[in-house]
């Protein structure tokens, strides 16, 4: 990578607007004693710190509760059963949490444990609640540690590593940039763990078949996951417009040492991640329903903005909150599509009324908008 691009990507890391974090087993767990590296994860969790003092919003996706687990459980011996592996989870998860609350609470940082599972990430409504969840923990400024929940998990329900995780949920929240700390700083062209003298891929633009040759077996230890696993995650997060990039984590402050220069592989992705996933809303959801407006919402859905109750007229169709409709005029033309914040039945409830006056209406308190603009794509 020549000195511009590598200047380049290093701004672009500072400035990142939201962060997700992957933390591979081998960089947070002794391999032998089971123990937590408490000094590494001091250092990461400054470099949170600082990231955070320019306004970066961050998530982290931590392995290591099954490694933490089985020690304390006893479970020594090399091959587990998956109902050990699930014990081992609820263990370790507790100190895991414990490890991280300790250490970003040395900054007054929050933090908050997420377990989530595959059908978290592709069932629409979970996939939504899960969102709102994780966006509601930013915005309180709290540092949301993600894991999948392998105490409920089977082995056919299961991500089975946490580099996909990461990738999805970072589609999930929109992120625009996704960081897997491993034990190698990057891709390259062979194994150099066989073969010392490959080259090191510093950007990929586009995932070739030629690029996913590069992965191979995933190495011995507690990772479960190898080169071929980050890959396909990298395919995950650049379709959702995220770049992701590999870098070495061992070393202490592995995210200030990125942001210094450190050696990596960036996958840069073909659009920004409100484009990815708009392009998503209207090229790949079936709208089931209507909603139509007055003149005034159309003026304002024209400027940007998100749609009101109050500019609401009328609702057609049998949906559900997070389903996709269709928004328009109320002369029947068609003017955008999105997701829907609330079912027809409160939509019609809450149509044409004040979003001040939703609670009382509905005896809860949803959104004010009842189509979000990051949720909204204009057709028209």
């Amino acid at each position: 990578m020549d000195d511009a691009i590598r200047r380049a990507m290093i701004k672009d890391l500072s400035r990142a607007r939201r962060l997700v974090v992957k933390i591979g087993s081998a960089l947070l767990v002794h391999e032998e004693t089971g123990a937590i590296r408490r000094d590494w994860l001091n250092a990461l969790a400054d470099d949170i710190h600082h990231l955070r003092a320019v306004n970066t919003d961050i998530l982290v996706v931590s392995s290591g509760a099954i490694a933490v687990g089985r020690r304390h459980l006893g479970l020594m011996q090399n091959l587990i059963r998956l109902e050990e592996k699930q014990a081992a989870a609820a263990s370790g998860q507790i100190q895991l949490a414990h490890a991280y609350q300790e250490a970003l609470a040395r900054h007054q940082i929050s933090v908050a444990q997420i377990l989530v599972t595959l059908g978290d990430t592709e069932e629409r409504r979970r996939h939504l609640n899960a969102r709102s969840t994780i966006m509601q923990l930013l915005a309180l400024g709290a540092v949301p540690v993600v894991n999948e929940n392998d105490t409920v998990a089977t082995t056919e329900i299961r991500f089975g590593d946490n580099d996909r995780l990461a990738a999805r949920v970072a589609a999930m929240i929109s992120a625009d940039t996704l960081v897997l700390l491993s034990d190698i700083d990057g891709l390259y062209a062979r194994d150099p763990r066989i073969d010392a003298s490959a080259d090191h891929i510093s950007r990929v633009d586009e995932i070739t078949p030629e690029i996913e040759a590069m992965g191979g077996r995933a190495p011995t230890g507690y990772s479960s996951g190898g080169m071929e696993t980050k890959i396909q995650a990298a395919k995950i997060a650049t379709a959702a417009g995220c770049r992701m990039v590999i870098a070495n984590g061992v070393k202490s402050h592995p995210l200030k040492r990125l942001t210094e220069g450190a050696r990596c592989t960036w996958f840069m992705p073909s659009a920004s991640p409100l484009t990815a996933r708009k392009r998503w809303i209207v090229g790949s959801l079936n709208p089931i329903g209507e909603i139509l407006i007055d003149i005034g919402a159309e003026r304002a859905l024209k400027q940007g903005k998100s749609l009101l109750p109050a500019g609401v007229v009328g609702v057609r169709g049998s949906f559900e909150r997070g389903d996709a409709v269709i928004v328009r005029s109320s002369e029947g033309h068609e003017l955008a599509r999105g997701l829907s914040a609330y079912s027809d039945v409160d939509a019609a409830r809450i149509a044409g009324r004040r979003s001040v006056e939703i609670a009382k209406i509905l005896g809860y308190r949803g959104r004010d908008e009842l189509i979000h603009r990051d949720d909204l794509v204009l057709t028209s």
